[in-house]
């Protein structure tokens, strides 16, 4: 049983570096010549998992496409810059996606709110309500974060930022698994006293 184990975990290993040295070459080739059909195969496979991803992340249907398509067109014109000794492929991807959608809450946060008033949207329309407020609440916890000790912040942003399992942090920051969770304990501790008094 644990022989077949074994054997089934290699073969996702083995696929999952025939994948990357097939992302790695379409990289190249769009690095080097900006070869359009190396892109097309490369955005056919990122662009909806960036928009789940970013969907993942309370962000609405309509500003992940957005996002996706801001990242695919970061990726052709930073393809000289992917350095394999860094990450993979997809981490790289994965990575200029995150930034985009931070700096879009970044940006959004510090919006004037006198600049709300031009859009028009009718004021019992749910749709902008919701949007409206997530972006109080992303701006909220934004503020929140800067607030906790460095260490609690670093796990939490990996956790819910990059989407990275417990047991992966643990083994990212050399620490033990109980340190990961008794340091997101006191991240959610500090977060909802913080949020507590500012909502």
């Amino acid at each position: 049983m644990l022989a077949a184990m074994d054997q089934s975990d290699m073969q996702i290993d083995r696929e999952k570096q025939k994948q990357e040295a097939h992302f790695r070459n379409l990289m190249k080739r769009v690095a080097q010549s900006h070869d359009r059909q190396a892109f097309a195969v490369f955005f056919d496979h990122f662009a909806p998992r960036l928009k789940s991803f970013m969907m993942r992340k309370n962000v609405s249907a309509e500003l992940a496409e957005d996002l996706v398509q801001d990242a695919m067109i970061a990726v052709w014109r930073k393809a000289g810059l992917y350095e394999p000794s860094k990450g993979s492929v997809t981490t790289w991807v994965f990575t200029i996606a995150r930034n985009l959608r931070i700096d879009r809450i970044r940006r959004d946060v510090h919006m004037p709110m006198t600049e709300l008033g031009t859009y028009d949207e009718p004021s019992d329309a749910p749709e902008g309500e919701e949007l409206l407020g997530r972006k109080q609440e992303d701006g909220l916890v934004a503020q929140a974060l800067k607030s906790i000790p460095d260490e609690q912040r670093q796990v939490l942003l990996l956790s819910f930022v990059e989407d990275m399992p417990q047991s992966e942090i643990a083994q990212k920051l050399a620490i033990p698994l109980g340190t990961v969770k008794s340091r997101m304990r006191l991240a959610y501790g500090h977060l909802r006293r913080i949020l507590e008094t500012r909502s």
